[in-house]
């Protein structure tokens, strides 16, 4: 435990005095660190958890160029931009009447009825549970987005969380609640400044009305050497549908934690990722879909590229509670390996406690192809090159499935970078 975090106080307090950040960071220290015993901590690097030597993030140096650095796609409904969990740009200008974009501690001021139901309303039950208390403990601001019962926000909201300094520490979180028959498509960036360490713990909550539509896409750039938690809550209600997209383009040591809940009939969950890693980085994602409600539909497809010493982790299940009849549910992890060293490692599962459903998982692992290569290769491009455009196409496949053209091919834009396709 790094306890120069743990004694960081906040100069001028914005939350209400009903916020208890105080029982958070007693529930923080009183739980145990988590061991390779513990299964939801199979597999996982636990020395790499260590908080030693991380300390509160300081005020940015120069707004203005993270500001400009946050263009994003150009048009969109709305934008926030936080930099060392301080909001230092938004605008909200563009959106529906009765759609509130608000910081997170002024809805919990001026909103308090909506905030005390919806914030960190589920447990984490996916193993990190000690530091989503932390983050309870620590967060000082973030998103809110309640967009009311029948209203369609046409063009996105972007949201961009930006790190700078070493061992800096941040608390980004992002609150959607979606009213009835409501659409919206949210993009959340995570982003370092400088490309120093930094240690970031993150938490948002997506909560979906009956027949409301969101998409949610997260892209996380962290530094290469960053630790970083990332802890999602999804609730979906009757007829409603959500897509969840995370692309894991950075960090060090990367602990993803994905609970999809459907609580209505004719709910629908799509669970998506895509994760390059490459040198010795560490992508751990733990899922849960949980289906509640009968005749509701989930399917998570989540793609891995793994080169030189990388590892990644994949602990998915499928949990069909009693009563859930009529479950239709898809859960596959495809593993494409680049490295003799590298280390995928896959668990899907299934807990069905209930009849006539049907449901399925998965994983796969293999090589590049080497047909493909040898065409590439045939047309005068490099192998190595070529085996970059391969794994873009690998990807592209999934974000294929983003049905918003222009978020689609910002987001093969955003992959393209990553990979040096061109």
């Amino acid at each position: 435990m790094s306890t120069t975090i743990m004694e960081n106080e906040l100069e001028t307090p914005a939350w209400p005095e009903w916020f208890d950040q105080g029982a958070a960071i007693q529930e923080y220290e009183s739980t145990p660190q988590p061991t390779r015993k513990d299964e939801s901590w199979r597999f996982a690097n636990i020395a790499a958890l260590s908080l030693d030597g991380f300390v509160p993030a300081p005020a940015v140096s120069n707004e203005g160029r993270l500001i400009v650095a946050s263009a994003g796609m150009g048009k969109s409904a709305a934008k926030m931009i936080f930099a060392n969990n301080a909001l230092i740009h938004e605008d909200a200008s563009r959106l529906p009447d009765g759609v509130v974009f608000v910081p997170l501690e002024v809805a919990a001021r001026d909103h308090a009825a909506l905030f005390k139901k919806y914030f960190m309303a589920q447990p984490v039950e996916l193993g990190s549970h000690k530091y989503a208390a932390l983050h309870k403990g620590r967060v000082t601001s973030g998103a809110f987005l309640y967009v009311p019962p029948d209203t369609e926000v046409a063009l996105p909201v972007e949201i961009f969380h930006w790190v700078e300094g070493a061992c800096s520490s941040v608390f980004p979180h992002t609150l959607i609640i979606c009213g009835q028959n409501s659409q919206v498509t949210v993009v959340d960036r995570f982003q370092s400044a400088d490309g120093l360490k930094a240690f970031a713990c993150g938490v948002n909550d997506l909560h979906l009305a009956p027949g409301a539509r969101l998409t949610y896409v997260a892209v996380q750039e962290w530094s290469r050497d960053s630790l970083a938690f990332h802890l999602n809550s999804t609730i979906v209600d009757r007829d409603a549908v959500c897509t969840s997209l995370t692309a894991n383009l950075g960090g060090g040591t990367v602990r993803g934690e994905s609970l999809s809940r459907l609580v209505g009939e004719r709910a629908r969950s799509e669970m998506y990722s895509i994760n390059p890693v490459d040198g010795t980085r560490e992508i751990d994602q733990r899922t849960l879909q949980d289906h509640v409600a009968p005749n509701a539909t989930s399917d998570l497809l989540y793609l891995n590229a793994l080169d030189d010493k990388a590892r990644t982790i994949f602990a998915g299940l499928i949990k069909v509670q009693p009563g859930a009849n009529g479950t239709d549910a898809y859960q596959k992890v495809r593993n494409l390996i680049l490295s003799d060293e590298a280390d995928p490692n896959s668990m899907p599962g299934l807990e069905i406690l209930s009849d006539d459903v049907r449901c399925s998982h998965g994983a796969t692992n293999g090589p590049v192809s080497e047909d493909e290569l040898f065409y590439l290769q045939a047309r005068g491009i490099p192998r190595e090159a070529a085996s970059r455009l391969i794994v873009n196409g690998f990807f592209n496949a999934l974000l294929e499935k983003i049905s918003d053209e222009e978020l689609r091919e910002y987001l093969m834009d955003l992959l393209a970078r990553r990979l040096a396709v061109s």
